[in-house]
């Protein structure tokens, strides 16, 4: 998973070249950005990102340019853990493109409780401050990503 860290304005990366901290403006996490040090290219989430506080991520999905993809879970399902590895490759193949993140429902019920979420895994996509599709239960990363272009699709035609 991304060492990645929130704050009221965006996610807080690390340069790759330099560690030098700089923050990835909700509203701008699909643009092209230079570290604030070192000038170097930033590359965005390319991995799953745990997310440890419900403030965190209502700011994300209300405020997020790109599509969130959320990956409500817990540490004791299997099937939440068979489907991990093929977030990642999601993640990885669409980074700068949409942001995957994982919800643990047992650390962050009140998420859970809000989104009515009855099984896990549940995978969620938000585009435009709201969840525009949703689908229970483990596949793999192909089927992952036609979901996800589905719910992207149907979106913009609204």
């Amino acid at each position: 998973m991304a060492t990645v860290e929130f704050d009221d304005r965006g996610l807080i990366v690390a340069c790759p070249a330099c560690g030098k901290k700089n923050r990835l403006a909700y509203e701008r996490l699909g643009d092209a950005v230079r570290c604030g040090q070192c000038k170097q290219p930033l590359t965005p989430p390319g991995a799953p990102i745990e997310v440890h506080q419900s403030a965190d991520f209502d700011r994300l999905v209300a405020r997020s340019s790109i599509p969130v993809v959320v990956d409500y879970w817990a540490p004791w399902c299997g099937p939440c853990r068979m489907v991990a590895p093929e977030l990642v490759k999601v993640a990885a193949r669409n980074a700068g493109h949409l942001i995957v993140v994982k919800v643990n429902t047992d650390e962050l019920s009140d998420l859970g409780a809000r989104f009515t979420i009855r099984s896990i895994p549940t995978l969620a996509v938000f585009a435009g401050g709201r969840e525009v599709a949703r689908t229970a239960g483990a596949r793999p990363a192909n089927e992952i990503e036609a979901f996800i272009a589905q719910a992207t699709r149907s979106n913009a035609q609204v």
